[in-house]
């Protein structure tokens, strides 16, 4: 009788341990769902209020967000300036109502941009600081009480005058493109695209406009796609380098040069003789460079072009900035890896692209993302708003300093010697880039920086149906550094 009792606590002992068990079990798992369904809490009131801190703005002053529109109801729009206070675009109003007024005109029409029939440029990207008021409070209390609108903040741009002017100026009645960096800050210093428009007659002429066979609207500086010609031979120079080439190689060019069938001349069948890697570089050697682009790695170029941001989006406050295209690929024939050493090809360049190029070259391997808004104000001058700089490298600085040494002698030894100076250091690579069957209509390109002091510029200019880069790009790269520098 005791054997047993001693049996049935026993076996009540071990059923009350196992009926213990998932209740344990139970609580960890409630704990764990409440633990993590927590931090996911915690994580999204962390994300509100960083977002409310630091992105809410960026996303209201999105140009498809209908909400600026409305703000125009109690805020008159503020005034876009240039760097020394020139007034590029205000609001005044004509027959009782508000209107855009750009006293510059067509000389700042697609870096500023236009408010009418929709929005583009500066106006498109930052519309939502300008329908904001940081006037004095009690200035605002008093409009409020009058039911009159209160002043808008001011855009305070980056843009140089003079250079803007050099540059609108030196473009011509070519149409084409031209950017001017501020290496230091990455602030855009000029930015001109041909043809333009009258951003005071947009409404009036939209219907031409907008049918323009020209594509008068487009900014070619930032959206304008263009076969680079050689001043892509910067990245094929670079990618040979980094595979184990040496300035001191030499070639021997006689004018043009056959693989499998095709064949490459030299820009107006000059015949370049024997020369090293260098002066191949300086004499934009189209038979060097093919050769070059032949003996390197399947896959090296587009390598070197990805780091140079080839297929990717440039960081930028501005919008609407096209990617530059590399397309080559390991199993393309030889006279595509020909053509595209040299600049030809399926590849597609942005002007501005080109110029970060040219900045990262002078940075000694640093770009910094390119802008064009150095602050806001209010209508008194005070600061509301300032750009925050952000940079990357996209290479070494002894790569950076083998391609200073290159361009260097481009202006002092090679196509580029009209840009040289005694006043600064100039450095450059020439471009024609050829677009049609017909072997005389190119563009012209010159890529570039020069420096003097502490102050360092870069540049991209191409003219299109220009011909040669030394004859008509270079020369406008050349008023422009004299102008900043000189």
């Amino acid at each position: 009788m005791r054997q047993r009792s001693t049996r049935d606590m026993q076996r009540r002992t071990e059923e009350d341990a196992e009926n213990r068990k998932p209740r344990h079990t139970l609580n960890v798992e409630t704990q764990v769902i409440t633990y993590v369904f927590l931090a996911l809490f915690l994580v999204l009131v962390a994300y509100f209020i960083y977002f409310m801190a630091f992105k809410s703005e960026d996303f209201i002053n999105n140009p498809a967000n209908p909400r600026v529109k409305g703000f125009e109801k109690l805020v008159v729009r503020g005034e876009i300036k240039a760097s020394d206070g020139t007034v590029l675009a205000k609001t005044v109003t004509s027959n009782g109502e508000e209107v855009r007024e750009y006293p510059k005109g067509r000389e700042y029409a697609h870096v500023v941009g236009y408010n009418s029939n929709g929005m583009s440029g500066i106006e498109a990207d930052n519309s939502f600081y300008m329908l904001r008021s940081h006037a004095f409070i009690v200035n605002r209390i008093v409009n409020d009480l009058k039911n009159e609108k209160n002043p808008g903040d001011n855009v305070v741009t980056t843009l140089d005058t003079s250079l803007q002017d050099v540059a609108y100026n030196g473009m011509g009645y070519y149409q084409g493109a031209v950017v001017a960096i501020d290496c230091n800050t990455g602030g855009i210093l000029a930015m001109v695209s041909k043809p333009d428009f009258d951003p005071n007659t947009v409404t009036t002429n939209w219907k031409s406009l907008s049918s323009d066979e020209n594509s008068a609207l487009l900014n070619r500086a930032t959206q304008g796609l263009y076969p680079p010609g050689s001043t892509f031979k910067v990245i094929t120079a670079l990618s040979y380098l980094k595979n184990g080439g040496k300035l001191t190689d030499t070639f021997d060019c006689k004018g043009s040069y056959t693989e499998d069938g095709y064949t490459i001349h030299c820009y107006g069948g000059e015949v370049h003789g024997e020369q090293t890697f260098k002066q191949a570089f300086g004499n934009s050697c189209n038979v060097a460079f093919s050769k070059v682009g032949l003996s390197l790695p399947k896959g090296a170029l587009k390598s070197t072009a990805q780091e140079f941001m080839f297929n990717k989006s440039i960081r930028s406050e501005i919008s609407n900035i096209k990617k530059s295209q590399f397309t080559l690929k390991s199993s393309d024939s030889k006279a595509l890896v020909m053509q595209t050493s040299i600049g030809q090809g399926n590849t597609l360049v942005t002007p501005l692209q080109m110029a970060l190029i040219s900045e990262a070259v002078a940075n000694n391997g640093i770009v910094r993302d390119p802008f064009v808004v150095d602050h806001i104000e209010n209508n008194e001058g005070r600061l509301v708003r300032s750009h925050t700089d952000r940079s990357q490298r996209i290479c070494t600085s002894d790569e950076a300093s083998t391609l200073q040494e290159l361009m260097r002698y481009v202006v002092t030894n090679g196509t580029g010697r009209v840009v040289n100076s005694s006043s600064y250091e100039a450095y450059g690579k020439t471009g024609t880039a050829e677009f049609s069957s017909n072997k005389n209509e190119a563009h012209s390109w010159f890529i570039g920086f020069a420096k003097k002091g502490k102050k360092k510029i870069a540049v991209a200019v191409i003219m299109e149906k220009g011909g040669a880069g030394s004859s008509h790009a270079a020369p406008l790269a050349k008023q422009l550094f004299d102008t900043y520098l000189g």
